[in-house]
């Protein structure tokens, strides 16, 4: 299957990410359309409430759009654009379910997809080692697949080891930027001269991300935004992409 012939048919079943979150605010929107309800006789009170409700279930649903649909496009896109070779090393910090993973190695029929997670459930739902490698079997790379259990602030691979190196809505959750800036020196740490580094995570570190890289020694280091597709929710905590390439 070519990634680059079109939008993919995805096999796998790749969860949901955060999924509290998107639990919660259709919960608090259908509460204030219920009050609404029962205080239609007040609007001052039932207006409020009911605009409130609409603007949490329309945040639930682009929220369940992107992490279901809206981040494989984009990273299909990302992916194509970097125009591999197929026999290179890709690996993807934070891989989570695969879903990024496994589109990347569909690109590499003589290379390997990477993978490194610490399996938090938390971070998405049924995050499990076993439940990757079913889904790279379902999509029919599990050959050219290689998954570790790590941290990806102490990575246990070999400096200069890979020509790509990836993250999607990972690296944000170490709550410290110590422990960020820790997770980017890896990323540098294994890349191949002229490799390329792909990070999407959300605008409130994604700046601080390119400053740290450039102090490194990165060249081409951009930050763009990645649109309505990449909302986890509304533009509010819409995703940003950071890309980079080490020197040769």
């Amino acid at each position: 299957m070519d990634v680059t012939a079109g939008p993919l048919v995805r096999r796998g079943r790749y969860g949901i990410d955060e999924p509290r979150w998107p639990a919660l605010n259709s919960g608090l929107g259908a509460a204030c359309l219920a009050g609404a309800a029962l205080a239609r006789r007040r609007p001052g009170w039932a207006v409020p409430a009911a605009l409130f409700g609409v603007v949490l279930l329309g945040s639930a649903a682009s929220y369940l759009y992107t992490t279901t649909r809206g981040k494989f496009a984009v990273w299909h896109e990302l992916l194509r654009d970097l125009d591999l070779r197929g026999s290179e090393t890709v690996l993807d910090m934070g891989c989570g379910r695969g879903a990024v993973l496994l589109t990347a190695a569909r690109l590499l029929p003589g290379g390997r997809a990477v993978g490194i997670d610490m399996w938090r459930t938390a971070e998405q739902s049924g995050n499990r080692p076993e439940v990757t490698r079913r889904n790279a079997e379902l999509e029919g790379v599990s050959e050219r697949v290689e998954l570790h259990t790590g941290d990806m602030r102490a990575m246990p691979f070999g400096d200069a080891s890979a020509d790509v190196v990836l993250s999607s809505l990972a690296i944000h959750n170490i709550g410290d930027d110590d422990g960020r800036r820790k997770a980017l020196d890896e990323a540098v740490r294994v890349l191949r001269p002229g490799g390329r580094l792909i990070i999407a995570d959300p605008r409130y570190v994604t700046d601080a991300y390119a400053a740290h890289l450039r102090g490194r020694g990165m060249e081409d280091v951009r930050v763009r935004d990645l649109g309505w597709r990449f909302w986890y929710g509304g533009p509010w905590v819409a995703t940003t992409v950071v890309t980079a390439r080490r020197g040769r």
